[in-house]
């Protein structure tokens, strides 16, 4: 450390000037100097820049060669999702086809019963008809029936009463003759 602050000082204390003196100065010295460290550098700078040069061109030839695989794997990967795509398109107008059918097989389903319940609708009222017309002549039957007894007790005397007897046997004697 003393000896720094001693140098230190001489400079300060003499000052610095440029010395004209070209053998005094050592630049020739130097310039040798400089031109070995240039030559023995060189070759060992140059080996050195060689081999990274070599290393960054390596780089550079395995970046460009997965750049040419994931090129690849992206043109596989695009044909793939084309082949996706139609298959869902035919997938798509598949399921509409089919969605079309059964909605038409079901109109046609319900087209029919329809029919087979208006048949069948149909068939119940003429049922119902029939079965109202049929109590309605059995009750005018019963309603002709009690109107023509009533008048029949109303005329009906001693002497009618013995013509219809005496028909009667008269009918079952003809009958037993035969």
């Amino acid at each position: 450390m003393k000896i720094f602050e001693i140098v230190s000082q001489e400079l300060l204390s003499s000052g610095v000037s440029f010395n004209s003196n070209f053998l005094e100065a050592n630049v020739l010295n130097i310039l040798l100097l400089l031109s070995g460290l240039i030559y023995v550098l060189r070759k060992f700078l140059g080996s050195i820049l060689i081999d990274r040069q070599s290393k960054v061109l390596f780089a550079i030839s395995e970046s460009e060669e997965r750049l040419k695989q994931a090129n690849i794997r992206l043109n596989e990967a695009e044909k793939q999702l084309a082949q996706t795509q139609l298959i869902i398109n035919q997938i798509i107008n598949e399921a509409e086809i089919t969605a079309k059918k059964v909605r038409e097989s079901i109109l046609e389903q319900g087209k029919f019963d329809i029919e087979k319940l208006t048949k069948s609708s149909k068939a119940s009222v003429k049922f119902a008809e029939n079965q109202v017309r049929l109590q309605i002549q059995q009750q005018i039957t019963i309603l002709a029936l009690q109107k023509v007894s009533v008048e029949l007790k109303s005329q009906m005397n001693s002497i009618m009463q013995e013509k219809i007897i005496d028909q009667g046997i008269m009918h079952l004697e003809g009958k037993i003759n035969l």
